[in-house]
């Protein structure tokens, strides 16, 4: 995990039926566009991951409608413009070191999908 999300909450951002499976959907956390792969038939049992939706190569929010696949024994989407790779576990990509994506804890609660949201040092002070 990410460890600039240690100080996090858990938002709602959709349902179970909002997502398709082996494939991505994108939702609206503050302001910013997050992709979300849902793999319901993963080895591990059912994943939901949720990575930033701009790629950082193009500066499009594509990354959504990327194709999933295994890369090298891990999980990655594949960029529907320039085809570079980015791990779903850790948003680095295969092919170019400075290239990444933000990543995001996700979780279901029920049919809930949520994502823990950085949460603000100063609203923490006063908690």
């Amino acid at each position: 995990m990410n460890t600039q999300l240690q100080n996090s909450t858990w938002r709602s951002v959709c349902t179970r039926g909002d997502l398709v499976a082996d494939s991505g959907v994108v939702a609206l956390l503050d302001g910013e566009q997050v992709a979300l792969f849902y793999l319901p038939r993963a080895p591990e049992g059912q994943q939901i991951y949720a990575v930033g939706n701009c790629d950082p190569q193009s500066g499009a929010n594509v990354i959504g409608r990327g194709i999933v696949g295994h890369l090298a024994g891990r999980l990655v989407v594949a960029s529907p413009l320039y085809k570079q790779h980015f791990r779903l576990d850790d948003g680095s990509c295969a092919e170019y070191a400075e290239q990444r994506l933000p990543v995001w804890p996700a979780r279901f609660t029920g049919d809930i999908v949520e994502i823990a949201a950085r949460v603000d040092a100063r609203f923490q002070e006063a908690a």
